[in-house]
């Protein structure tokens, strides 16, 4: 047939909804407008093709027969009707994620969201008197009863912590920080550009590996406003190095009436060396040794939902939260309702190290992790030709928090002689839920601690269809 002919085979636009719903393939609830804008483009899409076509060979190969055609408007109304966020099993072994959602939140704070999300609520209601309040009252004596600071204000991450406080506190006046201390965080933003955008002028003092006490004091003019301390949570200057501590910081800041600002990134509560971690500054200890404002986030180590806490002075905090940028940065209901049901469980230490996803993942226990991976490669033994073997390997923390630890861990690892490891992965990332997983020379790797115990079906089932469909 010459590609007029295969033109005029092809149903009308009419025709081919009828014939989809016909087929009672598709959903009573799928809206009628999505499967007419479906039927559209499988027909443009054909269209296209034929007139593309170079040959009869090529004109042989595309599908016009109504049957075909419903098949591919179908496909087209399903991944239309797809979520774009979805759930995925995180067997990489990087605990804080930030492509895959960061922290889990624990189970009171998914109850707490429920709540906040289908109830109406007191975010800015006082229930004594019925009067107008601020929604930052639910987290800000919270956060002072745990951490023993002023005041407190939550924003919506700790990137926008630190814009408000240098512009609230440093705009149009110098900022000294040291040059080993000028970060870059994820999506290439730096804090140097962040600096720009309060309005605050950068002074870089010292060296990359060694900035003495000295060397911000000689820095110290009628412009400064601020000291910045930004702890370089997602990297480490190691070997000949020096740098001044909180402490003697916060004893310049004093003598001169200068700010000292403390941006702890990733943010830790309880100390993680009793759990076997390398210590991290905690969120008390900047308080402790004088810093006048910490800001950290709220889904690193802290463990709850995106957000960005800061600590400190009562004169400061206020100054920032009647800010105009305060508006532009606030948090809605549903970060609020998480991070309060988070932050109780740091009452309790030692439960919240269980209780809270992030630190029961960094502190698990290899053991744990040996016997989910044995579990898991027993599921697949009859899986194919996929040879599966429980080997040690090293998990990371992620999300810029202890940069330079290696977690034990024990992982299952995947070979085939049907597929190369990047083939294999792409259809474990193909798969429903995705899997994401990493690849270590010619072996696709599983790493136990990231991966749940009700999830390891999910893999097996994953990788049970793929080896399926080669059969």
């Amino acid at each position: 047939m010459e590609k007029k002919e295969y033109l005029r085979s092809l149903s009308s636009v009419n025709d081919l909804i009828q014939a989809v719903y016909r087929s009672r393939k598709l959903g009573g609830g799928v809206p009628r407008e999505l499967v007419t804008e479906a039927s559209r483009v499988v027909l443009e899409g054909v269209r296209g093709a034929i007139l593309a076509a170079r040959d009869e060979m090529s004109l042989d190969g595309i599908k016009t027969d109504t049957d075909e055609l419903v098949t591919l408007v179908e496909k087209e109304v399903e991944e239309r009707m797809q979520h774009s966020l979805r759930r995925v099993v995180n067997a990489t072994g990087v605990v804080i994620h930030t492509n895959l959602g960061r922290s889990l939140l624990s189970e009171a704070a998914l109850d707490a969201l429920t709540m906040a999300g289908t109830y109406y609520n007191n975010l800015e209601f006082l229930l004594e008197d019925g009067t107008r309040g601020s929604r930052q009252v639910h987290l800000n004596k919270l956060l002072c009863d745990l951490t023993g600071a002023e005041a407190a204000l939550v924003v919506n991450n700790n990137a926008a912590a630190v814009l408000l406080a240098l512009t609230a506190h440093a705009s149009g006046r110098d900022v000294i920080v040291s040059r080993g201390q000028l970060i870059e965080i994820g999506g290439s933003f730096r804090l140097p550009e962040v600096m720009a955008q309060s309005g605050a002028r950068l002074v870089e003092v010292g060296t990359t590996n060694k900035t003495y006490l000295e060397d911000y004091r000689r820095a110290i003019t009628s412009e400064t406003a601020m000291i910045m301390r930004a702890h370089p949570s997602n990297y480490r200057i190691m070997g000949f190095t020096s740098e001044a501590s909180i402490r003697e910081l916060a004893g310049l800041a004093r003598e001169f009436e200068l700010v000292l600002l403390d941006d702890l990134g990733s943010g830790v509560y309880i100390d993680l060396s009793e759990h076997g971690l390398p210590y991290e500054p905690t969120i008390m200890r900047s308080l402790e040794e004088g810093s006048d404002l910490v800001c950290f986030s709220g889904d690193k180590l802290l463990g709850g939902p995106q957000g960005g806490v800061i600590l400190g002075r009562s004169d400061l905090v206020e100054a920032m939260a009647r800010h105009p940028l305060a508006r532009a940065v606030r948090v809605d209901k549903l970060t609020i309702a998480a991070m309060e049901a988070t932050l109780h469980h740091y009452f309790d230490p030692e439960r919240a190290a269980v209780e809270i996803p992030t630190l029961a993942m960094l502190t698990a226990d290899p053991e744990t992790l040996r016997k989910r991976a044995r579990g898991l490669a027993k599921k697949l033994a009859a899986c194919g030709d996929l040879e599966a073997e429980v080997i040690e390997d090293v998990s990371r923390a992620g999300g810029g928090a202890l940069p330079m630890e290696s977690l034990p861990t024990w992982t299952v690892a995947l070979t085939s002689p049907s597929y190369k490891a990047n083939h294999l992965e792409e259809r474990l990332r193909a798969a429903d839920p995705p899997v994401v997983c990493r690849i270590s020379g010619d072996r696709v790797i599983l790493d136990m601690r990231t991966v749940r115990d009700d999830e390891t079906g999910l893999i097996a089932a994953a990788l049970e269809s793929i080896a399926a469909s080669e059969d």
